[in-house]
Formats: C-alpha cells, sequence, structure tokens
C-alpha cells in the first residue's frame, strides 16, 4: 500500500471537497511520506459561454488549494498544486496523473443526487471506469474519523 500512496493526485472541486479528501488522506499519506498533487480542474464549455471569467476561476483554485496545504500542515507531507484545463474532467485528471507521473488518484467523492450526476456527468464514475492509474476511493465514513 505505501507505493501506491508515494506520490498521489487528489482532485479537488471545491474547498469543501478539499478539506474532506484532505482530512482522509493526510494520515496515510503521512505514514509513507509521500508527495500529495492537488489538482484542480477548470472546466471549459467546448464552444458554449464559461459560467466564470478565468480569473476568477484561479483565484477560486489558489483557495481551494489553501484548504489543502492547511489540512496538511502538521504533516511530513510534500504538497503540490496545479490547475488545469479541460472539456472532460475525468480525462484531464487521467492525462495529469501520467504527466505528474501519480501513483494513484485518491478522492472521497462528493455528494449529489443521481439525477444531479446524471444530468451533470458523473465524475467519479467516469474516472473508476476509464483510468489507466490507480484510483482510490476514501469512503465518507473515513473522514468523519479522521
Amino acid at each position: 500500500m505505501s507505493s501506491l500512496l508515494s506520490r498521489v493526485l487528489v482532485p479537488v472541486a471545491n474547498r469543501e471537497d478539499a478539506a474532506s479528501t484532505t482530512a482522509a488522506l493526510a494520515s496515510h499519506v503521512d505514514e509513507v511520506g509521500g508527495t500529495v498533487i492537488a489538482v484542480h480542474v477548470i472546466e471549459k464549455a467546448g464552444g458554449a459561454l464559461d459560467k466564470a471569467s478565468v480569473e476568477q476561476r484561479e483565484e477560486a483554485a489558489a483557495d481551494i488549494f489553501a484548504a489543502v496545504t492547511d489540512g496538511l500542515d502538521d504533516t511530513e507531507v510534500d504538497a503540490e498544486t496545479e490547475i488545469r484545463y479541460g472539456t472532460d474532467v475525468a480525462a484531464t485528471l487521467v492525462e495529469t496523473a501520467h504527466d505528474v507521473d501519480a501513483s494513484a488518484i485518491v478522492f472521497t467523492p462528493r455528494g449529489g443526487s443521481r439525477w444531479t450526476k446524471l444530468l451533470t456527468g458523473d465524475v467519479t464514475h467516469n474516472l473508476v471506469n476509464s483510468s489507466d492509474v490507480p484510483v482510490l476511493v476514501f469512503p465518507e465514513s473515513e473522514v468523519s474519523d479522521a
């Protein structure tokens, strides 16, 4: 398990997501002295108007990354951050995992109804089913224990 957690890519969508995943992951990665690479994907609309400006999204990403670094403050874990842009979040995350030589993609799933996931696309489902990089999904119960 230690090699699986040696250099993990952690997708983060918002501050709460970053805090919960970091809380679940910190002690496991700290045990092996690993590296966490937090990645925020700015989803491009693919020809349609974007919901917010790139500058606004980059500012939001900086706030999200602060939740990751704050959550790792009391550990020996090295933290890196990266913003990526793409129309397919899952594919962008897998591509990034290859680019940074990640040992695994690690996260806690975000909430949301089945309808929401059906209408907006379920990144978790797509990531787990299409990744050739190991994917480790921490259960929500682990977050409350951390």
